[in-house]
This record gives C-alpha cells, structure tokens and sequence, in this order.
C-alpha cells in the first residue's frame, strides 16, 4: 500500500466502521505484545491515508482492562502513523457537559488498579517520558475545531480513567467531582501514555452518553441508557472525524514527535538486538543506526 498513513483513528463503544473510507485494505500486524483488537484498516478517507482501528474489536468483545494497547499502538507505529485521534464514549462530571455533547480533555486521573501493561520499556531498556500535558497541543485543537461544526464542543477538562468494566458508584462519582474533574471513562490509560512514548500526536474526542452516578434528577447510568445515546454520538464523532482528515495540522514542530530525545536513560550501546527488535519502531527514530 503506496502514500504515507496521515491519521490513524481510534473507534470506541460504539464506533466500530469508518463509512466513507475507500480503498480499504485489512492489515494482520503481528507485535511483540500479541496482536492488535482487530485488524487495522487502511484506506482513503477526503483523499487522505487513514487508519481506522476498533478499539474494542469491531463485535466489541474486549473489556477496558483487556485492551491489548501496547499492541495497538506497536501495530500503527509500525505503519507509519505519526497522528491519533481516540474517539471514545464518557460520563459527565459536569451539569454543562451534558449528554451528546463532545470533549477534548487537556488532562488525565489515573484510577486503574495497576493491572494494564502501561509502558513499552522494561526488561533491561529504562525511559522515563514528560507527562504533564498529556495530550499533543495541535491534535487538540485540530480535534476542537473538527467537532465544533457538529456537536456542542467543550474545550478542557480532566477525564478520570477507572478499571471498569462496572460503571462507579455514587460516592465515587462526587468525589471525582470534588477533584474538579469533568468527564470518566474507562479507556484514556494507559493510551495515552503509550502514544507518548510511541512519538504520536495524541488526542482524545470524548462524547457524553450520560451524567455517571451523581446526578439527582437522572437515573444511575446503565449500559442500555449508554449505548441509546451512543448511536447518536456515533454518527457525530464520525463526522468530526471526516472534518479532521481535511485540516490535519503539521507535526514536524511538534514536540511530541521527540520525546523519547529527553526520556531514554538506557545509552543506545547497551540496548541489546533482542530488545532493539522488541521495541523496533518505538525507538527506530532514537536509535538510527547506533550501536
């Protein structure tokens, strides 16, 4: 397949096809870290190379906490890809941040239990990248502008990643709210430390489905109520989606794109073929031909 992959996007609950893209060829990538939760599609979408990949496989059978993300993300750097838009589906913290609206979150809470593989390094290679903004800047406002023509569209707010796949309790909830939090989902981590130290320009496309468990005036959220807004969001998110594909910023000057420069500690001479082959795209970029 000729032309460079431009985008690759991440499908969420719900978002499992990207219709309108041609062209289409399903790639098996085998990884280091098993395979990816689907194949990955590649195509043409506005005339651009696009990457599409069901997050949670395309019949949805993958639970949060069983996301194979180190694989996935290998997977699409790998082919090249340098931009990730993840779209996925939230519960609200916030009375403005209402139901079939959209998100872009500038920040993240980690909530899991410790139990999802979070870094590709390990295992004799040490890197330790900058975090403190954990989304690419001009990924974030691509995605900002692309979704405000087809939804209410809110720009900020920090997005508290649990375990799931049980949706949080009410006490849970007010105390996400008491942190000022906005938005809670299941997914963003470690996703988004991944595509940190995979170099990608990362951001995230949150569509409300409900208001989580803290609301007085709406029930506790449960997966029907999720996945009846959800169908709605979808068709939204989709054509944010197309609304990016046709104004992707650059990401030559993007830090994003080095940041392993200030996070490898391992020196290039003691990183073994075995690891170099394991970490092969992630640090093909770093490591050039060194020895």
């Amino acid at each position: 397949m000729s032309g460079a992959i431009e985008l690759a996007v991440l499908g969420g609950s719900g978002f499992y096809e990207m219709p309108g893209l041609e062209d289409v060829e399903e790639l098996a990538i085998e990884t280091p870290f098993g395979p990816p939760s689907d194949r990955v599609r590649v195509g043409t979408l506005e005339g651009v190379r696009v990457a599409f990949l069901a997050r949670h496989g395309r019949t949805h059978s993958i639970l949060p906490s069983e996301l194979p993300q180190r694989a996935n993300f290998w997977a699409l750097k790998s082919l090249g890809v340098r931009r990730v838009l993840a779209v996925s589906a939230v519960g609200s913290l916030r009375e403005d941040y209402a139901p079939g609206h959209m998100i872009v979150p500038d920040q993240l809470i980690d909530r899991t239990l410790g139990s999802r593989p979070n870094t590709f390094f390990g295992d004799g290679v040490v890197a330790h990248v900058a975090f403190a903004e954990p989304f690419c800047p001009r990924m974030r406002a691509a995605a900002l502008a692309a979704a405000s023509p087809v939804a209410t569209v809110h720009d900020g707010g920090t997005y508290v990643v649990i375990e799931g796949p049980a949706f949080g309790t009410r006490a849970e909830s007010e105390l996400y709210r008491s942190w000022g939090a906005s938005i809670v989902g299941m997914t963003a981590l470690p996703e988004a430390k991944l595509a940190r130290e995979a170099e990608l320009c990362y951001a995230i496309l949150a569509a409300v489905t409900d208001y989580d468990a803290w609301h007085d005036t709406h029930e506790a959220v449960d997966a029907a109520t999720v996945f009846e807004v959800l169908r709605r969001n979808v068709d939204a998110s989709r054509e944010a989606v197309r609304n990016l594909v046709r104004a992707l910023p650059a990401v030559d000057d993007c830090t994003c794109g080095s940041a392993l420069d200030a996070a490898l500690v391992t020196p290039p001479h003691a990183i073994t073929d075995e690891q170099r082959e394991r970490l092969g795209p992630i640090l093909k970029r770093r490591l050039g031909d060194s020895q």
